[in-house]
């Protein structure tokens, strides 16, 4: 690329002839010239941060350290190319390897079990919060940033520019892990069709109300139902009004996890995360840090009525309205199928996927037109019968920087360098442009997000919006996230099979989550394995002590209120309110 060198001038004057001597200088330059643009920063401004990075870098020049993320676009770009920057910058090599949320998961568990160190840094979904501040094997970076780490904490950090700092911070007050990307959960689905003056009539013909953004999952459920049965086929192509996955792996306990409970209005008030009843039903009082049950018996919501309803919703729009096939795909596979153009909407959509869903017609997208321009747009969740304003509304991913105390202080030092490389203001708005998956205030807020917002469907309204905080990861009442989470994709699996009914897969599911939990409790009590914060599960009580009284919600003679809608320009205008 061509460089700017009146920039380079006045960069150069700013960090004074020393600077001349530093090993990454003019590699820094080149990056901050080309690669690392737009920014929210000047080019003087960027290459102060990379003066920080040269300077702290120098004790570990030559160090080879490994770190972990799952497989999405943003964090192949930081494999493919952060990675050698830092490396010309800053003499430290990084392998940055990538695998599967799963596989990712289960190398945190194990180094956390074993205390040898696997990975030098994780990007660890903040979902594990309530595990990293119990059981305190992770680093407290609050700590770590004023005491062992500050020599290598850079300055302009900014911890506060951060849109996911809350997710990543314990009930103790601390920051155990920095954000590094996230994305939300929300509602997707074809503008074009739903624009379309012949469609917007024969709904209104049979329903009784508008084609538009569902407000609650009756609407959802009508749309489906019009698409698939009703209208069948547009433009020559058998179409369908859902899409969603339920092959039988992890992938499909996280399906679940992530917030499809709360969307049904499964938990309590309150946020990130309901109190006392979180979104995987598990009660913990508020000013309390130990879960108390997730069985409706023990106050918990796991195997309440919502959560039965959600369930039941899951299973029976996967088998009624979905393309066939679908109930056999995983995650990786279902979210990208909306390219082939047949899908109206899917409920339960994650923004990380903005990215491929812009892809040009020309590799295969059918939900772009010829200029490239989305046929589609995201917004809100709908929510379900037993949802009330005050709840979470759906679910945010976090991945976040997580460092083990099981890691040696140096080699910790040289991922806390690259870890804050990668989500630094220098570097952070153009990997926010690759990977759509946006950290800081700053960049969303940026001009170059406004010039690009018509091009991502919704993207940019929705995380400039005040909505977005109803959006959030699990939070602090999951006391050990790898134990449990495991639970849940069996279970699940078992209702797609059709080998239990909704009612008993939560039945059951709710029972071996309080099992887990009771075995935690003795570990904590005994050995303080859980910092003091452990489980300590409440007597059980009939059903009827806690339904509709302080515990899971009493069932709903009616789950399918009228549906109600909105146009996709008025819910534009509400968040550029």
């Amino acid at each position: 690329m061509k460089r700017n060198m009146m920039a380079v001038v006045a960069a150069t004057a700013i960090l004074g002839l020393a600077s001349t001597a530093f090993a990454g200088t003019e590699e820094a330059k080149r990056w901050v010239d080309g690669e690392f643009q737009p920014s929210t920063l000047s080019k003087a401004e960027q290459m102060k941060e990379m003066e920080f990075f040269i300077n702290a870098a120098k004790p570990f020049q030559g160090m080879e350290i490994n770190v972990l993320s799952e497989t999405i676009p943003t964090h192949e770009y930081e494999s493919k190319v952060l990675t050698k920057a830092f490396e010309e910058i800053t003499g430290i090599k990084v392998n940055h390897q990538l695998l599967g949320e799963g596989e990712v998961v289960q190398a945190v568990q194990t180094q956390m079990q074993t205390n040898r160190n696997l990975y030098d840094a994780y990007i660890n979904d903040s979902d594990l919060i309530g595990t990293h501040s119990r059981l305190q094997l992770a680093v407290n970076l609050t700590d770590w940033m004023a005491g062992e780490g500050k020599a290598v904490t850079l300055p302009t950090l900014d911890i506060d520019d951060f849109i996911g700092k809350a997710f990543t911070t314990g009930p103790d007050g601390k920051l155990y892990q920095l954000p590094d990307q996230q994305f939300a959960n929300l509602y997707w689905f074809r503008y074009d069709w739903f624009q379309r003056a012949d469609l917007q009539k024969k709904f209104k013909d049979i329903y009784g109300y508008d084609l538009g953004v569902p407000v609650n999952w009756s609407a959802y459920e009508d749309i489906a139902e019009f698409f698939s049965v009703h209208v069948k086929e547009i433009d020559g192509v058998r179409v369908y009004g859902h899409m969603d996955y339920g092959k039988r792996a992890p992938d499909l306990g996280w399906r679940m996890t992530d917030a499809w409970l709360s969307m049904a209005g499964a938990g309590s008030k309150g946020l990130p995360n309901g109190r006392p009843i979180d979104e995987w039903g598990i009660r913990m009082e508020e000013g309390s840090c130990n879960p108390a049950g997730a069985s409706v018996t023990r106050g918990g919501g796991t195997n309440g009525p919502a959560a039965v309803y959600a369930i039941r919703k899951w299973d029976e729009w996967l088998r009624k309205y979905a393309p066939p096939g679908a109930a056999d795909y995983d995650f990786y596979q279902s979210l990208p199928a909306l390219s082939q153009g047949n899908v109206a909407q899917q409920i339960f959509w994650y923004t990380a996927f903005t990215a491929s869903m812009v892809a040009p017609k020309s590799e295969g997208n059918n939900t772009v037109d010829d200029s490239g321009k989305p046929l589609w747009r995201m917004a809100p969740s709908p929510h379900g019968p037993y949802w009330s304003e005050g709840q979470k509304l759906g679910y945010q991913d976090a991945g976040s920087w997580t460092m083990f105390k099981s890691t040696p202080v140096d080699r910790r030092k040289a991922a806390w360098l690259y870890a804050q490389f990668t989500v630094s203001k220098a570097v952070s708005l153009k990997k926010s442009h690759v990977g759509l998956t946006i950290i800081r205030d700053s960049d969303i807020n940026h001009q170059s997000f406004t010039d690009r917002a018509p091009n991502l469907g919704g993207l940019v309204e929705f995380y400039r919006s005040p909505d977005r905080v109803n959006w959030t990861p699990t939070g602090v009442n999951v006391p050990d996230y790898p134990k449990l989470a495991q639970l849940w994709w069996q279970q699940i699996g078992d209702v797609n099979s059709g080998a239990f009914t909704p009612q008993q897969a939560m039945d059951r599911l709710a029972s071996e989550m309080d099992l887990v939990m009771g075995r935690m409790q003795r570990a904590d009590e005994a050995n303080g394995t859980y910092g003091g914060c452990g489980p300590r599960l409440n007597a059980e009580k009939d059903a009827s002590a806690w339904l509709g009284k302080g515990g899971a919600k009493a069932k709903l003679s009616n789950e399918k209120p009228k549906g109600e809608t909105i146009a996709y320009d008025e819910l534009v205008k509400r968040w550029s309110k």
